[in-house]
């Protein structure tokens, strides 16, 4: 994004050509991926038409001309939002913050990109628009919710994408597609409509292949919109000091033992890596236990809110409808104390941050899931096999703190892994700036998957 960006600002590529380029590599691509809900063809070009006109004029902002993707969750004027649902939509009458947000920075938003239904899986496959594939393997997911920004990001269609998180979904398909990925600290990322309903446990946030791409979106994303030295940009840039980092395997349910080998000797060797750059690596536990009765109740009860506001017309299959009507029952003084509780629980967790700086832990306990793998599954069958597989994200879903995904290698057919640098409240630049010295250190920006 940011070799994109400073070939526009120099002159050595149009904003115009940039965004031909990246139409052209969905054309051919994406029949295979279908990372994409829809495509903006005609607007995003008069849009680049615009964007070289600016910058002839003498205008300049961090991300002029560049073309990046959005998740079909953000509202963007005449498209439709139906985020993985089928049915009737209007198209919207105005930008989303977050549109508004990357409008202002001078982004080209070339397509909509497609995600499960109303986000509620780490795979991204729905009725209406179909199975989302990954670039690094055809019969495996590029997980979820934010599956299709990841897939045209780790595919190269596009430099970047917009993703959003409420129990991992920016970290779990980053890991599986090779990515970076920041689920940045609650509050810090305007919020779309419908995350309204989930109380706080949805966030918006980057997916790029680079830390130092990743930092200059959240800038934009969160409103330094004027230059490309926002905190976040300037931590990626930063010298990293010592750190004290706690390893941690335990998830919320107190199952440790169920980590997939090929994700444990990544993380380990994660691990490794960092005491050689001169870190101190313990064991270190967050006190998470009860996480999942927390995020249990808002998360279900945000389906019926969110399916509510989409009304009778939306067409969603039978597991979303149960997730509905359990959120139904689960609502009121169970989602009240749930957010009340959530204090309680954050006091619990902060613990571990008086004895370390940095928690690394897996992002996911398993490698991706196979396309299709839990297709025409129960709800029971499928809500059991999701917390299996991704066990690890949601805690810092449901505090509001900021975590990051980075490559962590890969598994045993040639898939990517990830894991987790999990941060203390508001507190992104630490662990961007550990994330870049890591990327300096490994080289995953070079790791691609093959052509498609």
């Amino acid at each position: 994004m940011l070799e994109s960006a400073a070939a526009v600002a120099s002159g050595a590529a149009s904003s115009r050509s940039l965004v031909d380029a990246a139409l052209a590599r969905i054309a051919g691509a994406d029949r295979q991926l279908n990372s994409f809900r829809t495509i903006r063809s005609d607007a995003a070009r008069a849009e680049a038409d615009a964007a070289d006109a600016r910058l002839a004029a003498g205008e300049h902002l961090p991300l002029l001309g560049v073309p990046i993707a959005i998740k079909d969750d953000m509202p963007i004027a005449g498209e439709t939002t139906p985020f993985g649902t089928g049915g009737l939509h209007e198209p919207e009458p105005a930008d989303g913050e977050v549109v508004r947000r990357l409008r202002a920075a001078g982004a080209i938003i070339v397509g909509k990109t497609t995600t499960p239904e109303l986000g509620q899986f780490p795979f991204t496959e729905a009725p209406a628009f179909g199975r989302t594939r990954n670039p690094y393997a055809l019969d495996r997911t590029p997980g979820g919710s934010s599956g299709g920004s990841a897939a045209a990001v780790a595919a190269g269609l596009v430099p970047a994408a917009v993703g959003s998180d409420g129990a991992g979904s920016i970290r779990i398909p980053a890991a599986w597609c090779g990515l970076v990925g920041i689920k940045p600290q609650r509050g810090r990322v305007p919020e779309n409509p419908g995350q309204r309903h989930f109380r706080g446990l949805a966030v918006n946030g980057p997916l790029t292949r680079s830390v130092a791409d990743a930092a200059l979106l959240l800038d934009v994303l969160s409103g330094h919109v004027t230059d490309d030295a926002g905190p976040f940009a300037v931590a990626a840039r930063r010298e990293q000091r010592p750190l004290r980092i706690g390893l941690s395997w335990a998830t919320p349910f107190g199952v440790p033992d169920r980590v997939h080998p090929d994700v444990r000797d990544a993380v380990n060797a994660l691990a490794e890596d960092l005491r050689a750059l001169g870190h101190m690596v313990i064991d270190a536990e967050p006190d998470h236990a009860l996480a999942g009765a927390l995020l249990v109740p808002r998360g279900m009860n945000g389906v019926t809110g969110l399916l509510r506001e989409y009304g009778p017309s939306a067409v969603v299959e039978p597991r979303t409808r149960t997730n509905a009507r359990l959120g139904a029952l689960l609502g009121g003084p169970l989602v009240a104390g749930a957010v009340k509780a959530e204090r309680f629980l954050a006091d619990r967790m902060a613990r571990v941050y008086d004895r370390v700086d940095v928690l690394l832990a897996p992002t996911t306990a398993e490698p991706a899931l196979r396309v299709g793998q839990l297709d025409g599954k129960g709800w029971w069958t499928t809500e059991t096999a999701s917390e299996a597989a991704c066990p690890f994200a949601f805690p810092w879903n449901v505090v509001g703190w900021p975590g990051i995904n980075v490559p962590a290698g890969l598994d045993a057919t040639g898939v990517p892994l990830g894991a987790q640098l999990l941060g203390r409240s508001h507190d992104e630049e630490t662990l961007i700036t550990l994330a870049a010295q890591l990327e300096q250190h490994r080289g995953w920006v070079d790791v691609r998957p093959p052509e498609r």
